[in-house]
């Protein structure tokens, strides 16, 4: 017979078990830590790939600002290294390009450079370039005129050559001509003796003088002859050389020399100093004397000026007789 427990009614009520509960929540709290934890490493590590690849992105434009900058100082350290020697305003803009240079290089160097910074750098990259390419044209410009220059100095200098050696060419000949028209001139300045006349003379007691044409009565010779008018010589002191030849062939002279222009150095007997005056007859006379007998036969005196031969006679001496 099987028994059936009857609940007492009097027996006391049973507390209820809450453990099931709380272990639900503290799971259920559980999870939501992990989801969390989960959401959130998942949220960090999309902000790391954000930072990352902002990174990287800022890397990537500083490192195309950074070739794009030495490209152009490449282009600026041009300028100094093909030895460009710039002056005035182009030395002024020179000096512009390397202080912006200098500025653009400590952007760059800031480890910490902001987009701002960077974006400032870029736009100065642009200007600089802008700036050297100009200064480039205007060098090349320069350049250009500098050859043409220096091509035209060259065709100045060869025609200045060539002007020098025409003018030597024309001073040479002209040289020539003037030493020709001053020969031709002094040829023509030299004067001409005429009416030559040669007198022996018998100087008497007393002083007294009579012509003779015997050797042993002359005492001297007197020579006259006129200078005829020249009017290309000048007027002034001249010069008149007499050489007397005896009848023996030899010159009377005491040893003085003259150069003539046909017969090389010649002795003189006598020289006569002249006052001429240009283009007027000029009257010359005077006494030649020796200090030996004369002797007899012909005395052949010759008259020179400025090297030339102008004018000759001849005086012939008798023996003469007892009473002669």
């Amino acid at each position: 017979m099987s028994s059936f427990n009857t609940p007492d009614p009097n027996a006391a009520p049973q507390q209820k078990d809450n453990r099931k509960v709380i272990y639900g929540i503290l799971i259920f709290a559980l999870l939501g830590t992990w989801a969390y934890i989960f959401y959130d490493k998942s949220q960090t590590k999309e902000t790391i790939g954000q930072l990352e690849t902002k990174i990287t992105n800022v890397d990537s434009a500083r490192n195309a600002i950074q070739q794009e900058f030495l490209e152009v100082s490449a282009k600026a350290d041009s300028l100094t290294q093909n030895n460009i020697q710039l002056q005035g305003a182009l030395a002024d803009r020179g000096s512009e390009i390397q202080k912006m240079k200098s500025s653009i290089s400590n952007i760059l160097k800031r480890k910490n450079a902001s987009d701002a910074e960077l974006a400032q750098a870029k736009q100065m990259i642009s200007e600089l370039n802008g700036k050297i390419d100009g200064l480039f044209a205007e060098i090349e410009k320069l350049q250009g005129e500098n050859k043409q220059l220096t091509a035209a100095n060259e065709q100045l200098n060869t025609e200045k050559t060539q002007l020098t050696s025409d003018k030597e060419n024309l001073q040479q000949n002209l040289t020539a001509t003037k030493k020709e028209l001053d020969e031709k001139v002094d040829v023509a300045s030299t004067l001409h003796a005429s009416n030559i006349g040669i007198t022996a003379i018998d100087v008497r007691n007393g002083g007294k003088e009579k012509a003779t044409t015997t050797s042993k009565r002359a005492d001297l010779m007197r020579i006259s002859f006129v200078l005829d008018p020249n009017r290309i010589a000048p007027s002034g002191s001249k010069d008149i050389y007499v050489c007397v030849t005896a009848p023996d062939g030899k010159v009377i002279s005491e040893g003085a020399r003259f150069v003539t222009r046909e017969e090389g150095e010649k002795a003189y007997t006598s020289k006569v100093t002249v006052n001429y005056e240009q283009g007027k007859v000029t009257p010359v006379s005077f006494d030649w004397k020796q200090s030996d007998k004369y002797q007899t036969g012909n005395y052949k005196i010759e008259i020179y000026n400025n090297g030339f031969k102008i004018g000759e006679g001849v005086k012939t001496l008798k023996k003469g007789g007892l009473f002669s």
